[in-house]
């Protein structure tokens, strides 16, 4: 008897499991255990009972176990988060879900394949997912009307996948492949199961007169899920260059919606199958709560990475941006071992990430604050945006770095680009806090408190936010909200005084640094 599910065929003599046409590749074990799993679809299997039947009751661990079952839904373009054909059951087991037809063995022992699938129509081979997120941006519709602006929509879109395949933790279909289904009604399911992604972007173009507007979309393709839906409209003006500021407007906005969309998968996995990338997701997401607890487990976690990992550049990079960021709300606990931890993880993150734009843009940052050495950092990460100029976090810790060599104006435009980058932004009070930075030294205090102002209703808890707040309002000559900034520093940081100022913030300039103690000697902080 074979067994016949959606478009696949599972046959216990040949041991083959085809889908259509094609025979999808699975190991004896895999095999063993779908089957299992298919023939007691009628209960919940527990993991006793499969260890007994496939393992022949040979104790294996439970990582063993679980990439066997992740490999079983790989295989089937299942996958743990929609579990369309294997179901986990919590401290159960699991079960086989799918609806089955039972198919008689023809003479020879095959299986005519199109009553299996119900079609004649062969289907694409099951691709197994990457290891890392992946992405299908598919050929956007023109609506404008005039098929001879179809070159305008199709330029966007080569510029999108360009723009995506400069990020070296995203794996991204190539043109020729997405553009196949250019001009069909697809089921963007199955355009996920064809190019074995887990993402797919669509969207469309509209020109008309003087204007023009994109729409995108971008699609859990495994599920069907829509993650985010957005809309840019802009003059039409030299049109190339207009292609190139949608398609960095587009990049811009769904790489952090991929970002948040992986560290969500990641925080669904069970602990015992987590790899070094989901450890590194996970410490992304503990570092987002900007909290003394959450960078310490996310320095734990970006550890736990690298140990998994060694040459993971960018959780170096992050490991080491821990230690920056406990530095910048004095959390340092041990000064001395921790800035040669820090200087330690950002050299190596560099050495590592040498084409790695997130590894070179954390590790060239923090090089400045622990190692001293601002020049080679601002190198680090003017590489960073010359191999991925899309990438928000090096177009702000870029202006960031402007402050330190006494560049206000140009950090400004840097910070500038990377709102526009990425308005919605989980690091947005960090480009906030930087624009309010540089106005100060520029001497524009008004601005500068604005700026602050702005900063602190974004992420109110955070010590740089208020020590520039304050200083900010105090050299304004608005006192109250100096003094209540001031309460704010107080409360996050005691211990810090006048003093402790030019080892915490990294300023070439004398006057800059003699501009922020003025302002924090006004407000009120202890000398």
């Amino acid at each position: 008897m074979q067994y016949a599910f959606e478009d696949y065929v599972l046959d216990p003599e040949r041991r083959e499991l085809t889908r259509g046409a094609a025979t999808v590749a699975v190991g004896p074990k895999v095999f063993d255990l779908l089957l299992y799993l298919v023939q007691h679809r009628d209960r919940v299997v527990s993991k006793d009972d499969l260890l007994q039947a496939v393992w022949d009751g040979r104790i294996v661990s439970e990582s063993t176990l679980t990439s066997h079952i992740n490999a079983v839904r790989r295989a089937l373009g299942d996958s743990g988060e929609a579990q369309r054909l294997i179901r986990t059951v919590a401290r159960k087991g699991f079960r086989f879900v799918g609806d089955i037809r039972n198919l008689p063995v023809q003479d020879g022992g095959s299986t005519i394949a199109a009553e299996a699938v119900g079609s004649t129509e062969l289907s694409a081979p099951v691709l197994a997912l990457p290891d890392k997120p992946s992405i299908a941006v598919l050929a956007f519709q023109n609506l404008s009307g005039d098929p001879e602006q179809e070159y305008f929509a199709d330029g966007v879109v080569e510029d999108i996948v360009t723009a995506l395949s400069r990020n070296r933790w995203l794996f991204v279909i190539a043109r020729n492949s997405s553009f196949t289904y250019k001009g069909r009604a697809v089921d963007l399911k199955q355009v996920g199961r064809e190019l074995g992604v887990r993402y797919v972007l669509e969207g469309s173009v509209r020109k008309a007169a003087s204007r023009v507007r994109i729409t995108g979309q971008l699609v859990n393709a495994t599920t069907g899920t829509n993650l985010w839906t957005d809309r840019f409209e802009s003059a039409l003006d030299d049109i190339f260059d207009l292609q190139d500021q949608l398609a960095e407007s587009v990049v811009g906005a769904i790489a952090p919606q991929l970002e948040r969309a992986e560290i969500a998968r990641a925080m669904r996995k069970p602990t015992e199958s987590l790899g070094a990338y989901d450890y590194y997701l996970r410490g992304i997401a503990s570092f987002h709560q900007a909290t003394s607890e959450g960078i310490s487990a996310a320095l734990a976690l970006f550890y736990r990475a690298i140990e998994r990992d060694p040459a993971f550049a960018s959780a170096h990079g992050m490991a080491a941006w821990c230690i920056y960021w406990r530095k910048m709300n004095g959390w340092i606990g041990d000064r001395v071992r921790d800035y040669a931890e820090g200087a330690r993880l950002a050299n190596r993150a560099i050495e590592l990430g040498a084409n790695d734009a997130v590894a070179l843009t954390r590790g060239g940052h923090a090089l400045a604050h622990f190692g001293g050495d601002l020049d080679n950092g601002i190198a680090a990460v003017d590489r960073a945006l010359a191999l991925n100029p899309n990438l928000t976090i090096a177009w702000y810790l870029s202006g960031f770095q402007r402050i330190s060599r006494g560049e206000p104006d140009d950090a400004i435009e840097r910070f500038a680009h990377a709102m526009r980058l990425s308005p919605l932004d989980p690091e947005i009070f960090q480009m906030q806090t930087g624009t309010a930075m540089a106005h100060m030294f520029a001497r524009r205090f008004d601005m500068a408190s604005a700026w602050a102002e702005k900063a602190s209703r974004t992420l109110p808890d955070v010590l740089r936010v208020f020590a520039f707040g304050a200083a900010s309002h105090a050299l304004a000559g608005r006192m109250d909200e100096a003094q209540r900034a001031m309460q704010h520093v107080r409360r996050l940081a005691p211990a810090l005084r006048l003093s402790d100022v030019e080892d915490w913030v990294v300023l070439r300039r004398p006057d800059d640094l003699a501009t922020f103690v003025e302002g924090l000697r006004r407000a009120g902080l202890p000398a």
